[in-house]
């Protein structure tokens, strides 16, 4: 399906400024609210080229029945309902259907809000109501009706939505069916809706809140005792800022959002929506507190790995045969590939990760660490992609052996280069480890341990195969093909 912005730069016959777009879009993303609150369908509507009208956003309401069952974006408005579009677009107010309309069993109320920014009118949000399921019948619900019509004409004013749309980096953002409260210009409650007064009593304000200073009774009932409190929940609490807070108390979290009600320029309350997200922090503090875990874990792991390392060295130091010296060396070396590897995954929590920058430490490690009195570098050609985390410790011990076994057998009497080429396709990725020294004696392949080591992890544990083959220069290459990442389960 085609975006929203997508469907305005090939239909629409006005060219939009990026501001433009960003106001619809911004619209778009908050427009659930007033949806909620009508209740109604909300379509947004923008002249073609060919002067018709085409949907290129819909928003359904949670609080009633919808108005239309299927999808309409990139429809065209029937010629019966331009017309009221284009004296709303051109006259920049707002404008009622006379009489509402049939459709099929029900009937539905339409009322046609301009969308204006900076004095322009640049779209129109048609608002449908199913009259046949109306939800906001009572007195106690008129002001749902009476906030939305605020919303309406502070779209058309250019009032809303708000410069400053609050975002946050937590889940959990309140919504009208979560709990929504109405407040007049001094702060007091005018109309709480079921939802909400839960959340209230939850956090523990026990009073009937109706008639009340919304953020005198927080602050008398919950406030009391705490050390540290948001600066903005006065100012959200008193519907003076469009913004969100949080308000935490031994029963319950409750996230509250403000949105202030401005007619003419002047303040006419506020819409205060809240959700009770106490389960969501509980669950996002459990992960907080298992993250740090496993960063422990593997902090931990490559100090250890460190304290081998030198514990190696140090027997390394005290022995007097070449060839203990030799294995001990061999054995640091691997103990240090895989410290390398944790201490990259302490660094990262996800599931697969950037190998690449990991490869380039781990195979310049191994060139340096190799036991031989000779100059060798190595230069890597191509990208792992993403490698999963837990087989990123085996494909680096693959390559720390293969460039240590280029470098300790194939330079031993001079210095050069290692290549090291990868490819990706899909899961797998080829590898070709290669280098110009003295090559190898077929009679041997595969006969060290380090050989050894790499074919028994290549075969069990990245599910592939390696082989070595003397190339052109006279040298050796060690192709490696393996799993390097869990296969993606098709999405049905």
């Amino acid at each position: 399906m085609q975006t929203l912005t997508e469907i305005i730069q090939e239909n629409c016959s006005e060219t939009l400024s990026q501001a433009d777009l960003d106001w619809l879009h911004v619209l778009v993303a908050d427009w659930q609210i007033l949806s909620d609150l009508a209740p109604a369908d909300l379509i947004l509507w923008l002249p073609t080229v060919d002067n018709r009208f085409i949907a290129v956003a819909h928003c359904r309401p949670a609080t009633a029945v919808t108005v239309h069952l299927d999808d309409i974006i990139g429809l065209y408005m029937p010629a019966t309902g331009s017309t009221e579009l284009q004296k709303t677009l051109k006259s920049g107010r707002i404008i009622r259907d006379d009489a509402p309309r049939w459709a099929g069993s029900y009937s539905v109320q339409q009322i046609y809000v301009p969308v204006v920014r900076d004095g322009r009118t640049i779209a129109v949000v048609s608002c449908e109501t199913n009259l046949g399921a109306s939800t906001s019948s009572t007195s106690a619900d008129r002001w749902f009706a009476n906030s939305a019509e605020i919303l309406m004409h502070m779209i058309a004013s250019g009032e809303y939505p708000y410069e400053a749309t609050p975002s946050s980096a937590f889940n959990g953002a309140p919504r009208v069916i979560d709990g929504v409260i109405r407040l007049d210009a001094d702060g007091l409650v005018l109309g709480i809706s079921p939802n909400a007064r839960s959340c209230f009593r939850r956090l523990g304000v026990a009073s009937k809140l109706v008639g009340e200073p919304l953020v005198e009774q927080v602050s008398a009932q919950v406030m009391p005792g705490k050390n540290t409190v948001d600066e903005a929940l006065p100012l959200v609490l008193m519907g003076r800022a469009a913004w969100r807070t949080e308000v935490e108390s031994p029963g319950a979290t409750i996230s509250f959002r403000a949105l202030p009600l401005i007619r003419r320029g002047e303040r006419e309350g506020a819409i205060v929506l809240c959700r009770d997200v106490s389960e969501v922090r509980r669950i996002e503090r459990e992960i907080m507190s298992k993250e740090a875990t496993i960063r422990e874990i593997h902090h931990r792991v490559k100090n250890n790995l460190a304290t081998v390392s030198a514990l190696i060295r140090l027997q390394s130091r005290r022995s007097q045969n070449p060839e203990v010296k030799q294995a001990l060396s061999e054995a640091e070396r691997r103990v240090s590939t895989i410290s390398t590897v944790h201490e990259a995954l302490s660094h990262t929590l996800e599931g697969e990760f950037d190998y690449t920058p990991l490869a380039r430490t781990i195979l310049t490690n191994a060139a340096l660490l190799a036991s031989s009195d000779q100059q060798v570098s190595v230069r890597l050609e191509g990208d792992f992609g993403k490698v999963d985390a837990d087989r990123a410790s085996t494909l680096s011990t693959v390559l720390a052996e293969l460039v240590a076994n280029s470098v300790e057998h194939g330079y031993r009497n001079y210095g050069g280069e290692i290549t090291v080429r990868v490819s990706r396709e899909e899961d797998f990725a080829r590898i070709i480890v290669s280098d110009e020294g003295e090559g190898f004696d077929p009679q041997r392949k595969g006969k060290g341990l380090g050989t050894q080591i790499v074919q028994s992890l290549v075969n069990a544990e990245l599910h592939g195969y390696v082989d070595w083959v003397a190339n052109d220069a006279g040298g050796t290459d060690a192709v490696v093909v393996g799993q390097v990442q869990q296969k993606k389960k098709s999405k049905a």
